[in-house]
C-alpha cells in the first residue's frame, strides 16, 4: 500500500480551509505542498504565509516541494512554517550534499526532486543520505498534466539503485497520477503517490485518495 500526499496546487484555493479538513479526515498520509518561484519553474504559487496559515488546522504532515533557485536561502523559513519534508531539486541545487545536511539539523526530512529529463545514476553517490526521491513525472510548473510514460522505467532504476545501496529511501511520483496508473506505479516500486487534479477534481475527494491507497 502506497502513501498518498494530495497536492494542494489543484485545491480550490476560495475553499482552501475546507479541502485541508477534507485532507484531515481522509485516509491521506502527507499534504503536498509545491512552492514556485516564476524562475525554477515558469508558475508562481505561495510561500510561507499560506503555509503557516494551513499549519493551523492542518493534521498531516507537510511535504513540501521547493520548485525554485537558491532554495537553501529558505531552508529555516520552512522549518519554521512546518514543513515536515523539505525537497530542493537536483537541478537547483548545486551542493546537494550540504543542503541535505541542513535540511536534517533543522528537523526535517531531506527529499530529493528529479525532473523527466534527469537520470537516476546521478543519486548513486548520495541516494543513503535522501529520505525521499521525488521523480517528477511531468514537467514541472502546473497540475494536470499528462503522465510521461518513460517514469516507469527510472521507478525500477531507482529502486534497485536503494537496494544496491542498502538505502532506505522512498520514492515519490509527482505527476498525472490517477486511478487507471496508480497499481502500476506501485507495482514499480513507487511508495508515495502524489495526487491532484485527480483528487481535486473528484467528485468524492475522500473516496479517491481511499481508492489511491
Amino acid at each position: 500500500m502506497a502513501l498518498v500526499a494530495p497536492s494542494i496546487l489543484s485545491a480550490d484555493f476560495l475553499k482552501l480551509g475546507q479541502e485541508i479538513e477534507m485532507i484531515n479526515n481522509s485516509e491521506a498520509d502527507w499534504i503536498h505542498i509545491d512552492v514556485m518561484d516564476g524562475c525554477f519553474v515558469p508558475n508562481i504559487t505561495f510561500g510561507m504565509p499560506i503555509i503557516a496559515a494551513i499549519k493551523k488546522i492542518a493534521r498531516k504532515p507537510f511535504d513540501v516541494h521547493l520548485m525554485i533557485e537558491k532554495p537553501e536561502r529558505y531552508f529555516e523559513d520552512f522549518a519554521k512554517v512546518g514543513a515536515n519534508i523539505l525537497t530542493v531539486h537536483l537541478e537547483a541545487s548545486p551542493h546537494l550534499h550540504r543542503s541535505i545536511q541542513v535540511i536534517k539539523s533543522l528537523g526535517m526530512q531531506a527529499g530529493v526532486a528529479l525532473n523527466p529529463h534527469t537520470p537516476v545514476s546521478l543519486l548513486t553517490d548520495i541516494i543513503f543520505e535522501i529520505d525521499v526521491v521525488c521523480l517528477m513525472s511531468v514537467n514541472p510548473g502546473f497540475g494536470g498534466q499528462k503522465f510521461i510514460n518513460q517514469t516507469t522505467h527510472k521507478i525500477k532504476q531507482l529502486k534497485q539503485l536503494i537496494k544496491d545501496c542498502g538505502a532506505s529511501t522512498l520514492i515519490e511520483i509527482d505527476g498525472g497520477v490517477s486511478l487507471e496508473n496508480a497499481p502500476t506505479l506501485k507495482k514499480c516500486g513507487a511508495d508515495v503517490l502524489v495526487a491532484g487534479n485527480t483528487v481535486f477534481s473528484s467528485p468524492n475527494p475522500a473516496e479517491t485518495i481511499k481508492s489511491l491507497k
